[in-house]
């Protein structure tokens, strides 16, 4: 099954400067969890600092497990906004 999950930064609490010596781990976190399988696709935010990460799970436990191997999610640099759940559009099936 698919999920989105929406992060956020926690900018409130943590500067730039706090974020950079970490992003090279986040990097290569997020690299793994993709080789893995675990991770279809990411983005960066558009509207604010964040990002939007693609998973293959069996439930959201299962996501959650992979988003709390982040380092930035780990120091509670980055929030999790939420996680949804994806079912296929018909729309594009065979008519019945």
């Amino acid at each position: 099954m698919q999920f989105f999950a929406l992060l956020t930064r926690n900018t409130e609490k943590f500067s730039d400067a706090d974020f950079a010596p970490l992003l090279p781990n986040e990097s290569e976190q997020r690299k793994t969890l993709y080789a893995q399988g675990a991770v279809r696709q990411v983005w960066n935010r558009g509207d604010i600092p964040g990002s939007g990460m693609m998973f293959e799970a069996a439930d959201e436990k299962e996501v959650r497990g992979h988003l709390a191997s982040l380092p930035l999610v780990e120091r509670g640099m980055m929030d999790v906004a939420a996680i949804v759940p994806l079912n296929p559009y018909p729309g594009f099936g065979p008519k019945r």
